[in-house]
């Protein structure tokens, strides 16, 4: 027999799936940075050598300043993964306990798993696409088509849990089992 939280979680299976992924991604990128970070870093530069001449005009101070903060924003990435997954995953067990309706659970796992992944690869393909653009200002631009959808799902579902959370604690005329009738 299948119990509540069970249930819940099989409800919310595909959202605690991505924040679970989103996890794997943020440690997959820790360990690979510390295996390749020198492989990474010269990948970056290779990227602004080739396009030294037409974009940079041959000023290595501007592809050494694109490089460095393409590396940051790699690190960004493992960073935001690491903490939008733990998060989105708190957050989905929160809903576990909540009496909400199924499918308004599953759609807020949704959003804060996939919100989680999209964000978190938003700075992973920044700092990609920056060197050879030769600027972090267009290669973030280049991608907000991916950063304000999954942003906003990630603070869609935030709201959505502190609501559940407002409405079921404060709100449905839940008291402390402790508290005495005036």
């Amino acid at each position: 027999m299948i119990n509540s939280l069970e249930k819940d979680l099989a409800n919310m299976r595909y959202g605690l799936l991505f924040a679970l992924i989103t996890l794997l991604y943020g440690f997959g990128l820790g360990a690979t940075f510390g295996i390749y970070e020198d492989g990474i870093k010269g990948y970056l530069q290779e990227q602004a050598d080739a396009v030294l001449v037409p974009v940079y005009d041959g000023d290595r101070a501007k592809v050494e300043k694109i490089t460095s903060k393409s590396w940051v924003y790699f690190k960004r990435a493992h960073i935001h993964a690491n903490g939008l997954g733990t998060t989105s995953l708190a957050l989905i067990l929160v809903l576990c306990y909540l009496p909400v309706r199924a499918r308004l659970k599953s759609a807020t796992a949704l959003m804060l798993g996939i919100g989680s992944l999209g964000y978190s690869m938003f700075w992973m393909f920044a700092g990609m696409r920056a060197p050879g653009l030769g600027s972090t200002g267009l290669a973030k631009e280049s991608l907000k088509w991916l950063a304000m959808p999954t942003a906003g799902l990630c603070m869609l579902g935030l709201i959505a849990v502190t609501a559940f959370v407002i409405s079921t604690l404060f709100l449905a005329g839940n008291r402390d089992p402790g508290e005495k009738e005036r």
